[in-house]
C-alpha cells in the first residue's frame, strides 16, 4: 500500500497511515479490534479506509463491530466480499491451514461480508474496485470462467448495497501500484463515487 499512500499524500494532500495485521495468527475480529485501536490512536475526527483484498473485508468488519465509529468512507480493492473460490479450495487442503491462517476462513469461507454487512451499507459509503487482468496465484487453485484479477473474480467483489463498484484493467497485486486505482480511490473518499 506504500505507493498508494505516497500518491494520496503527494497528489491529494491526504494524511495516510499504514496498518498491518497478523492475518495468519489473528482472527478477523481480533484484527478488526486492532484496526479500531490503531485508528483511534491517530487522533482524527474522520477516518477513511482503503483496504486491499482481505484488508477491505477487515475494514468492513471493524465498522460492523463498531457501528458508532468515526465517520469516513471505505474503499475495498479486490476484496472477496462474497467469498473466494481460491481460498475455499486452499482451506480444504490440510497442508494449507498454516498458510491461510485464521482470518481468511472467517472472512471468505465460513461467512462473507455480504452475510453481515447489510446494516453497514446503510450507514456508510462503501466503494469497491475490481480488476480484470488475470495475473495471480488464485488461477493455480480455481478456474474462474469469468472476469478476474488473477486471485478474485469480479463477481466475488460485489457487495449488496455498496455505494459504487468500479472495474479496472488491473491485476490483484497490480492494484497496489496503479496510479488510476489510487486516483479513483481518492475520488471516492472525497465525494462518495468514482470518477467513471
Amino acid at each position: 500500500m506504500y505507493l498508494i499512500k505516497r500518491r494520496l499524500e503527494r497528489e491529494y494532500g491526504m494524511r495516510v497511515a499504514l496498518f498491518s495485521y497478523p492475518s495468519v495468527r489473528g482472527t478477523l475480529d481480533d484484527n478488526a479490534a486492532a484496526l479500531a485501536r490503531f485508528i483511534r490512536a491517530q487522533n482524527v475526527d474522520i477516518a477513511h479506509i482503503i483496504g486491499h483484498s482481505l484488508g477491505g473485508v477487515l475494514a468492513l468488519r471493524m465498522h460492523a463491530n463498531h457501528p458508532e465509529f468515526l465517520p469516513g468512507r471505505v474503499v475495498c480493492l479486490g476484496s472477496p466480499l462474497t467469498g473466494s473460490r481460491a481460498a475455499s479450495f486452499l482451506n480444504a487442503l490440510e497442508w494449507a491451514e498454516d498458510i491461510i491462517g485464521k482470518s481468511v476462513p472467517e472472512a471468505m469461507i465460513h461467512s462473507t461480508a455480504n452475510d453481515w454487512a447489510s446494516q453497514l451499507v446503510k450507514r456508510r459509503d462503501i466503494g469497491v474496485i475490481a480488476g480484470t487482468v488475470p495475473l495471480g496465484l488464485g488461477r493455480l487453485f480455481t478456474d474462474f470462467n469469468e472476469d478476474n484479477d488473477g486471485t478474485i473474480s469480479v463477481s466475488e467483489t460485489r457487495l449488496q448495497g455498496a455505494r459504487d463498484h468500479l472495474i479496472l484493467p488491473v491485476s490483484h497485486k497490480g492494484m497496489l501500484v496503479s496510479a488510476d486505482v489510487a486516483d479513483q480511490a481518492a475520488a471516492f473518499l472525497k465525494r462518495g463515487e468514482f470518477l467513471i
